[in-house]
């Protein structure tokens, strides 16, 4: 499935970056950042519930705010792009 992560992380104090930073980290492990602070991530619903774990251990649910949305498909439908950025296609084969 596809979902798209989206974070807003407080940045005044230098552990409100430190999460910032951790939280970053956590979400390129499981897919692409398409803007600052969101990431689409192809996961399955296990890898899901770890990423949202993860990612609830890191930040301070009283500074900063975490949103989830699941993308269904079919996605040329659900998500429409605009600008320089283009998402890489998941299935796609691609080329290191």
């Amino acid at each position: 499935m596809l979902v798209l992560v989206s974070y807003d992380v407080s940045t005044e104090t230098s552990d409100g970056r430190r999460r910032l930073r951790r939280v970053a980290k956590i979400c390129l492990n499981y897919g692409q950042r398409v803007q600052k602070s969101v990431f689409e991530c192809k996961v399955e619903p296990m890898q899901l519930e770890t990423l949202k774990n993860d990612l609830l251990d890191i930040i301070n649910e009283e500074e900063d705010s975490l949103r989830i949305y699941r993308i269904v498909e079919p996605l040329e439908k659900n998500v429409i792009e605009f600008g320089k950025f283009k998402a890489v296609d998941f299935e796609d084969t691609l080329i290191v």
